[in-house]
């Protein structure tokens, strides 16, 4: 068997027809309402589950062993599933009309912002979106679970699918978590709009190997760091269904790891749907050798807890009606994984009259698409532009004037393009950087295009224009057209082209920019260049930090990616973003990647050296004082001006120190008019000497106050 060492979870080739006929028939209309008492909405949640499993035949249980929730002769629709990290995905899979959705920048560029409020925007934006695609005539697509966010932390910037993180910090990536989920899943008390399913759990933040490694670290470990943004969604976000990871823990699955029971079910309540990861199960056989057949493997992870297997190499009903045969598992065993499927369809208020469920209406009455509105639109460039990062602006250069400028050369191989990651979908309309300077310029200026340096055609826009902008970053998928490109790939032997690029289920080699060569020969053409460094990634840009006179970062995918730029680059949109991860100056200051224990020097709370930018950093075109920081009654208090000359953001962080040690502990983004003051509040539960700190960045030492908490 050829191990395919990614996440094809988009595709389930292995769906058995009878699988498939029951997904296709998944929002059949619900007829005879109270023919059974689980169509009664009165009666309560575990009721009406278990009066459901008792009606299905065994059958029919096999089948919802897959992706489907799908029992037809009972009306019970499919709820289905669809990929939504950051913008909803339809690929158009198993006969589902393909449709553009509202996109966003990749979810580390989405945490950039720092703004919990408009991550709450935008999952509410995805929940709309699933449930319009849902109910409409025009597409009838079953994308009501939606498979994120993704609360896996990325504690090293090597990471190939660090793109799809909100960041190193547990707190951070928690309350990032939370914000997404409550948006998704919408405020009614009783109904969801769309139901969260969290991945990847737990400790998932290696690919090259990820098949057969084990991510080893104690207990203290699990709790207060991997494990604790798991716990915040679960608990704090209400998000009730979750998918492990293909890595170990200690030697030990997580397609098969105690802790999916114990820990996230018994403890936070995720009571919904348990999935496995796509090849997960096969994965435990060849190459992990864990079990020694696929019949094994499946059993036991029914029995751990799994009740959605994504599969490919096997037809799911079959192995498990024969593990029945075998007495390697019961019907018990699978009644008990299946109760969470129902919970959810139940909770997404499909079995229910639709006079009862807030957000039946939604695609029924004949509204325009969403992603064509203008309010979902907003939304969109509000989140491009907040998660804009002002890395460098030596002596002011930007803003830039654009009536003082009469040609301005945009070049670099990023500047032509909006590139769309794996886990993001089609958006309606994408506008490049190249666009959005070219629509922001004042009439008569020229702007000299050059997507490389073929022939010198980049330094010669340069040499000849006032201003260079080179925008350059990595390719999200490392230049493969469609996620099946990367599934017909063996990616344990097939590493990206260039070694500082990475995906799902490769690594990168180097955290170098290759591009910076190219930054380099503009530069000398024209030292008035900036840098536009659009990456799922940090990059040790330790020449072009030290040389060049403004860098500005953004994350792929935005479909306002070249609208936020251009507002940026010419000041009618002062960057307040921050970085969510430290960004070393080399390899040498990182630990070897399969080093799991954080305490060897990752995350700013360990981590050794000088950063090239540390955690929490970031710049804007105004400035800002700190003062008269109290704690008192369990809150921080802090009051914050803007010094400057310009309207613009600041984003507050609280952190506490400890034995050394810094946490972050709180944050707030505020918006402060000039000369304006707010007193910001963040509460804070502090033991007897805690450290308060409270400054613009992790390593902030310029605007920042101490206090020790006495008793």
């Amino acid at each position: 068997m050829r191990v395919i060492a990614m996440n094809a979870k988009t595709h389930f080739a292995a769906v058995s027809a009878a699988g498939i006929a029951l997904l296709l028939a998944g929002t059949a209309p619900l007829s005879a309402q109270n023919q059974y008492p689980f169509q009664n909405p009165g009666l309560p949640l575990e009721q009406r589950v278990d009066n459901i499993l008792s009606l299905m035949t065994l059958d029919e249980k096999l089948a919802c062993l897959a992706t489907s929730t799908a029992v037809p002769r009972l009306h019970i629709p499919d709820a289905g599933g669809s990929e939504g990290l950051h913008g909803l995905v339809r690929k158009g899979d198993f006969g589902q009309k393909a449709a553009t959705t509202t996109q966003f920048p990749e979810v580390i560029g989405m945490a950039s912002t720092w703004d919990p409020a408009l991550i709450r925007r935008v999952g509410a934006v995805q929940g709309y979106e699933a449930r319009y695609i849902y109910q409409s005539e025009k597409y009838k697509s079953n994308v009501l679970v939606v498979w994120g966010p993704n609360a896996d932390l990325a504690r090293d910037p090597r990471w190939g699918r660090n793109n799809e993180s909100y960041g190193e910090d547990a707190f951070f990536t928690g309350t990032m978590a939370v914000a997404f989920i409550k948006g998704m899943q919408g405020d009614d008390p009783k109904y969801w709009q769309a139901a969260s399913l969290m991945k990847h759990f737990l400790a998932n933040s290696n690919e090259t190997t990820r098949g057969s490694s084990s991510s080893d670290f104690d207990e203290q470990l699990l709790r207060d760091y991997y494990s604790a943004p798991f716990r915040m969604g679960f608990v704090e976000g209400g998000a009730k269904s979750f998918m492990a990871s293909y890595n170990a823990w200690n030697h030990v699955p997580m397609t098969v790891n105690p802790i999916l029971r114990s820990l996230a079910v018994k403890e936070w309540g995720a009571d919904g749907i348990i999935s496995s990861d796509a090849l997960a199960v096969e994965l435990m056989v060849n190459p992990r050798h864990y079990y020694k057949t696929q019949e094994e493997a499946l059993a036991e992870a029914i029995k751990a807890g799994i009740g959605q297997v994504l599969a490919f190499f096997f037809n799911i009903p079959k192995l498990a009606k024969q593990g029945l045969d075998d007495h390697l598992l019961s019907e018990a065993d699978i009644d008990a994984v299946l109760k969470g499927k129902f919970r959810t369809v139940i909770r997404l208020g499909l079995l229910d009259p639709p006079s009862m469920v807030p957000y039946s209406s939604i695609g029924t009455a004949g509204e325009p698409e969403p992603w064509t509105g203008e309010k979902h639109k907003r939304v969109a460039l509000d989140a491009a532009r907040e998660s804009m990062v002002l890395l460098k602006n030596a002596n002011g250069f930007l803003p830039l004037d654009k009536n003082a400028i009469k040609s301005i050369a945009v070049v670099g191989p990023r500047a032509g393009e909006v590139l769309i990651d794996l886990y993001g979908g089609r958006p309606p309309y994408a506008i490049t950087p190249l666009q959005g300077i070219r629509g922001k310029v004042a009439p008569g200026t020229t702007v000299n295009y050059a997507a490389g340096n073929q022939d010198g055609a980049a330094v010669k826009a340069a040499g000849s224009s006032d201003v260079a902008v080179v925008v350059v970053g990595n390719h999200p998928t490392c230049g493969a057209t469609n996620i099946m490109a990367i599934f017909n790939m063996d990616v344990s032997s097939k590493p990206c082209a260039d070694p500082g690029e990475g995906r799902e289920g490769r690594d990168r080699e180097s955290i170098s920019l290759s591009q910076e060569e190219l930054i380099k020969q503009v530069y000398a053409a024209n030292p008035k260049t900036v840098v536009v460094l659009v990456s799922s990634f940090p990059y040790a840009i330790d020449w072009t930090q030290q040389n060049v006179p403004a860098i500005l970062h953004i994350a792929h995918a935005a479909q306002e990616q070249g609208t936020a730029i251009a507002d940026v680059l010419f000041g009618d949109y002062n960057p307040a973003g921050r970085l969510n991860q430290t960004w070393p100056k080399s390899l040498d200051q990182l630990p070897p990647m399969m080093d799991y224990d954080i305490r060897h020097g990752r995350t700013y709370t360990y981590f050794k050296g000088e950063p090239l930018y540390p955690f929490g950093y970031g710049l804007s075109y105004t400035s800002f004082r700190y003062s008269r920081l109290k704690f008192h009654s369990g809150a921080v208090r802090v009051d914050v001006t803007n010094t400057g000359k310009r309207a613009g953001d600041e984003v507050v962080q609280l952190y506490t120190e400890r034995a050394g040690l810094k946490q972050l502990r709180g944050f707030q983004r505020i918006s402060l008019k000039p000369r304006e003051t707010r007193t910001v509040e963040m509460p804070l539960a502090a033991e007897p000497g805690t450290q308060i700190v409270v400054g613009a960045s992790s390593a902030d030492d310029r605007q920042h106050t101490t206090v020790t908490v006495s008793r």
